[in-house]
């Protein structure tokens, strides 16, 4: 019976595999760029950055700037001088992903002499438009910007702020578990790890109703 059950799960699974992105593999073989970059985004979402990368490379070819920015997303972690200059390209195409994207790597200092005026500036026009899912990211990146200080006051009031209309646009009390948990993790060249603001953090999303912060802050706090 076991047997059979495995045999039913590893179906299901290969059937909703093969159903990544169904939606978008028509237009995208069809050369239309935009339904090649949602069709890189969708890969990349689900963890299959190889596919995500070729189609993402077939729209950006195509004139896609959001594809160009989701390139210089998947380099991030691999190559941030390369992740600099495609999201420099993606933000004079006029990508506001893309605008995020190359934020985000003027503020670390592994890609050279951080940048932290134009960073929030490129953020706080990219979230003007509270209709774009661009905005979401934008508020919570410039929240994590004043919440870290360094070369910037650090200013938690400015931090609360954005976290909370970040979250309102998505789900209430995320964009806090998002900042905690950055703080615990650490980015290099950006985030030094703090226990004590991760902490600050995921009680707030705490508070704000998140579950999985609370379940972050309780663990975190008998550790």
């Amino acid at each position: 019976m076991k047997y059979l059950y495995l045999l039913l799960f590893l179906f299901v699974f290969s059937l909703h595999a093969n159903d990544i992105g169904s939606q978008f593999q028509q237009q995208a073989q069809a050369g239309d760029p935009h339904a090649q970059y949602l069709l890189a985004d969708t890969y990349y979402s689900s963890g299959d950055e190889q596919k995500a990368h070729y189609w993402a490379e077939k729209a950006a070819e195509n004139g896609n700037a959001d594809a160009i920015a989701l390139l210089a997303q998947m380099s991030l972690k691999k190559n941030i001088a390369a992740a600099k200059t495609l999201a420099e390209q993606a933000s004079v195409a006029g990508s506001k992903i893309g605008d995020i994207i190359l934020a985000r790597v003027l503020v670390n200092s592994e890609a050279g002499t951080p940048d932290y005026p134009r960073a929030v500036k490129l953020l706080e026009n990219a979230a003007q438009n509270i209709e774009s899912d661009a905005a979401v990211d934008a508020q919570m990146l410039l929240g994590l910007i004043y919440a870290n200080g360094g070369p910037m006051p650090e200013d938690d009031v400015k931090a609360a702020w954005y976290f909370k209309r970040s979250s309102t646009l998505s789900r209430t009390g995320y964009a806090e578990y998002w900042a905690g948990m950055m703080f615990l993790q650490g980015e290099k060249g950006f985030i030094t790890p703090n226990k004590q603001k991760a902490l600050q953090w995921l009680n707030l999303s705490c508070m704000e109703g998140f579950d999985t912060g609370c379940e972050e802050f309780d663990r975190l706090s008998y550790e």
